[in-house]
C-alpha cells in the first residue's frame, strides 16, 4: 500500500531548513563580527595606551633636551586621528583633547568649554576605564577615551545583519505561505469544479427520472414524486456552488429574513428528527443584505450540520437573527453539543482540521471563506464552553 504524499509538510520542513540556515548564517557573522570587535577593541585600548606614553614622556621634563625624541613623540600624539581621547592633568584640568569637536557654542567661553569637556570626560569614564599617565616623580595624570566612529560602526553591525536576516526569514515564510495557500486554492478550486462536472450527468438521469414519476401518478405518489424533485433541485444547487468556487460571485440585494428561513425550513427536514431547530429575527421584515443566496446558504448548511455533528444527533440548533451598530446584521448559530476547547478555538476554521474520524476538515473553512472573501463579512466563533455548546456568529454589511 502506498504512503500519501503531504507536499504541505513537505513545504513545512523547507521553511523549517531555510530558517536554520539563516539561523546559522546570522550566529555566525553575530560570532565572527564580535570577534573583530574585540580585537579592534583592543588594539585601540593599546593606541590610547601609546598616546598615553607619549603624553608622559613629554611631560617628563628629564626628556626636554631631547629634541628627536619629543619630535617622534608629539608625531605619535599627532598620529591618533580616529580615537577620541581628553588628557587630565595631574591638577585634575583638562590640558588636552583629540578627534572630537567642542560646539560652537562652548567653544568661545572658556567656563562653558570646560563643563563640555568635564561632561564629554565623564561619558568617556562610564565607558572605559581611564589610563594611567605617569608624568614622573611618581605624579600621574589621566587619559580618558571612548570607542572610534569604526568600532561603534562595527557594534552596531551585527544587529543590522541579524535585523537583515530576520527580514528575509520573514519574506520566506510568507513566500512559502502564499505559495502553500495558492496551492490549496488550486486544488480545492480544481476538486469543487470537477465534483460539479461530475454531479451533471446523474442529475440529468434524476430529472428524467422524476418526469417520468409523474407521468404515472397512479404509480408514483405525487407526494414522494415532489420531495425527491426537491433533493434533485437541492443537487443542483450544490452543484451551481461547487462551479461558483474559484470565480467571482455575483451579490444581490436579497431579504435576509427570507433567505435564512426558507433554508433553516428545508434543512430541518434533512437533519435528526431528535434536534430541535428553531429560528428568532429580531431584524425588520424588510431588511435586506447584499449576498449570494447559493453560497450564503452553503454557510449556514455548513455551521448547522457541523452542530448537529457536535450534538451526535441530539439537542438544540437555535438560529437567532439581530441587528448590530454600523449598519450591520448579525447571525448566531448556537448549539448544546460538545463545546471547543480553548486549544482547538483558533483551529476551527484551519483547512483539514476535524475532530471527526471521517471528516474533510472543509465546511467551516469553505464557510470562513465565503462569508469573509466574498461577502466582506466576518465569521467567527462567538463563544464555546465545553460539555454545554457553540455559538457562531455571522456578521454582514446590511449597506
Amino acid at each position: 500500500m502506498l504512503k500519501s504524499f503531504d507536499i504541505y509538510s513537505q513545504n513545512n520542513i523547507l521553511k523549517i531548513i531555510v530558517a536554520l540556515n539563516l539561523l546559522l548564517v546570522g550566529t555566525g557573522s553575530l560570532l565572527y563580527t564580535n570577534r573583530l570587535i574585540n580585537q579592534l577593541e583592543t588594539r585601540e585600548e593599546h593606541y590610547v595606551q601609546l598616546y598615553a606614553n607619549s603624553i608622559a614622556f613629554v611631560a617628563d621634563t628629564s626628556h626636554s633636551n631631547s629634541g628627536d625624541l619629543t619630535f617622534v613623540t608629539s608625531e605619535i600624539l599627532e598620529a591618533n586621528e580616529s580615537v577620541p581621547a581628553i588628557y587630565v592633568n595631574p591638577d585634575g584640568h583638562i590640558a588636552m583633547y583629540r578627534n572630537f569637536e567642542v560646539p560652537l557654542e562652548y567653544d568661545t567661553i572658556p567656563e562653558a568649554k570646560q563643563k563640555y569637556l568635564q561632561q564629554k570626560r565623564e561619558e568617556m569614564r562610564k565607558n572605559h576605564p581611564p589610563l594611567m599617565v605617569e608624568v614622573g616623580n611618581g605624579v600621574r595624570g589621566l587619559v580618558y577615551y571612548n570607542n572610534s566612529s569604526l568600532l561603534r560602526q562595527l557594534n552596531y553591525f551585527p544587529f543590522l545583519l541579524f535585523a537583515i536576516l530576520a527580514v528575509l526569514s520573514v519574506l520566506a515564510y510568507i513566500s512559502f505561505s502564499s505559495s502553500r495557500r495558492a496551492e490549496q486554492n488550486r486544488v480545492w478550486v480544481g476538486l469543487a469544479k470537477e465534483t460539479a462536472h461530475q454531479l451533471g450527468t446523474p442529475m440529468s438521469s434524476l430529472m428524467a427520472w422524476v418526469e417520468y414519476m409523474r407521468s404515472d401518478p397512479d404509480q408514483y405518489d405525487a407526494s414522494i414524486t415532489d420531495e425527491i424533485e426537491k433533493d434533485v433541485q437541492r443537487l443542483e444547487t450544490i452543484t451551481a456552488r461547487f462551479s461558483s468556487i474559484g470565480s467571482i460571485p455575483t451579490l444581490k440585494e436579497e431579504n435576509i429574513n427570507d433567505v435564512v428561513k426558507q433554508f433553516t425550513n428545508y434543512l430541518a427536514r434533512r437533519i435528526s428528527t431528535k434536534v430541535k431547530m428553531s429560528l428568532e429575527s429580531q431584524l425588520p421584515a424588510t431588511q435586506e443584505v447584499k449576498i449570494n443566496k447559493l453560497l450564503f446558504e452553503w454557510v449556514i448548511e455548513n455551521i448547522c450540520k457541523n452542530a448537529v455533528d457536535a450534538m451526535k444527533g441530539t439537542g438544540e440548533l437555535r438560529l437567532n437573527m439581530l441587528a448590530l451598530p454600523h449598519q450591520q446584521v448579525a447571525i448566531d448559530i448556537t448549539d448544546t453539543g460538545k463545546g471547543i476547547s480553548k486549544a482547538n478555538m483558533q483551529k476551527v476554521f484551519s483547512p483539514g482540521f476535524s475532530t471527526k474520524k471521517r471528516g474533510w476538515g472543509l465546511g467551516l473553512t469553505l464557510a470562513k471563506r465565503i462569508v469573509e472573501e466574498y461577502h466582506s463579512g466576518k465569521l467567527f466563533v462567538k463563544s464555546s464552553e465545553v460539555g454545554k455548546g457553540t455559538t457562531f456568529r455571522i456578521v454582514l454589511n446590511a449597506n
